[in-house]
């Protein structure tokens, strides 16, 4: 085996310890490292979430003076600002003196970007970058979505029919996909920072948005609300995990709202958060872009359609995870997954890239991600602005 497969094998192996923390280590991203000398592994690790160990720490602590004259691999370019709970990586990797340091990536953060290696070869180490870059790459497509952006990397939920309706005309969804799609939904829930609705939803389903899995995460709820409608009794309120569900509404709505009826939804658990807006809509943008900051770096949509409409026409879509039940409902008048009107070109739609089909029970569950403007062949939209 050359040097090269050599190196493929060990990242990979780094890329495998870092999925092990998915969804549990925003606003940090999935690291994961591997210590190697002549040709055995002598230390791993990687982060398990805010405050804890970074992967590189915790590898080279696995491996001791054995560190010293190996190889580190790991799948991202080790930091060297100082964190609000944990010290740089590369001052430690210099001073456990691996002969030569490999990289999946460099780190988008504007705060290393090339700093870490600058250093870690200042020192004599020996350093190459890129291996397995586009795993790695993809391993923090949404921490990478942030840096580049601002903005979080969101995946849109969906249960649907087989000719794509969510419920009937009197709204009826209990339940379209059997208890194995709706598992790993919950399963889906858990590996996403925040979990976004609708209004809509919440009035129609009563909606707890919880995860139901032993040891499952729950993620932060919020609700797209221009007109502060949420019912203090909503379950997404009442029923809640330890911290807020946060109510995205418009300065205009809390200006003329009855002060005690904000009080009352605070009182119930809710953080009503004013958005910009237009039009007597929340700019979903906008929106975004503070729970990015905040650091929900993935955010789950689970509709309901008009929601699901405005992100996939704003482009602000990542990913779908759509769970097709064997029914058909037919009808004009029942909910199709994804409302609004149509774009008038067929070339306007929003085009994927199959990621993977599965079978859950008798439910079938496609996953794909949006193809970028740029590689669908269209010009790229600057400052779009998305509203519901």
């Amino acid at each position: 085996m050359t040097q090269s497969e050599d190196d493929a094998r060990w990242m990979r192996r780094a890329l495998a310890l870092a999925r092990r923390a998915e969804g549990r280590t925003s606003p940090n991203p999935l690291v994961g490292a591997v210590v190697v000398r002549l040709g055995k592994v002598v230390g791993e690790g990687f982060h398990k979430g805010p405050g804890r160990p970074h992967a590189e720490a915790a590898a080279l602590a696995d491996a001791g003076r054995k560190a010293r004259g190996a190889t580190l691999y790991v799948t991202l370019e080790p930091c060297v600002h100082l964190g609000k709970r944990t010290p740089p990586c590369a001052p430690a990797v210099i001073a456990a003196k691996p002969a030569r340091v490999v990289i999946g990536m460099r780190d988008p953060n504007p705060k290393v970007a090339g700093r870490g290696a600058r250093a870690l070869k200042a020192a004599g180490i020996a350093v190459e970058t890129g291996c397995e870059a586009a795993a790695c790459r993809a391993l923090n497509a949404p921490y990478v979505r942030v840096m580049e952006t601002g903005l979080p990397w969101v995946t849109l939920k969906v249960a649907q029919t087989l000719d794509g309706k969510v419920a009937t005309a009197k709204g009826e969804s209990r339940w379209i996909t059997g208890a194995a799609a709706r598992r790993h939904g919950h399963g889906l829930r858990a590996r996403h920072d925040a979990i976004l609705v609708g209004i809509g939803t919440v009035l129609a389903d009563d909606p707890m948005l919880t995860c139901r899995l032993a040891r499952g995460r729950n993620p932060l709820r919020v609700v797209v609300d221009a007109r502060l409608e949420t019912p203090p009794r909503a379950r997404v309120l009442t029923e809640a995990p330890p911290g807020p569900t946060i109510l995205a509404t418009l300065g205009a709505t809390l200006r003329s709202a009855d002060p005690a009826r904000r009080r009352r939804l605070e009182a119930a658990g809710a953080r009503v958060l004013a958005v910009p807006g237009r039009a007597g809509r929340v700019d979903l943008t906008a929106l975004l872009k503070v729970l990015a900051a905040e650091g929900s770096h993935r955010v789950l949509c689970e509709g309901g359609p008009r929601l699901a409409a405005e992100l996939v026409r704003r482009r602000l879509v990542n990913r779908v995870a759509f769970y097709t039940a064997p029914r058909i409902l037919g009808g004009d008048d029942a909910r199709g997954a994804v409302g609004g009107t149509s774009p008038a070109r067929l070339a306007d739609a929003l085009r994927l890239r199959p990621l993977s089909v599965r079978r859950l029970g008798d439910d079938v569950l496609i996953e794909a991600d949006a193809v970028a403007a740029e590689a669908a062949g269209r010009p790229r939209r600057r400052n779009a602005k998305g509203d519901t």
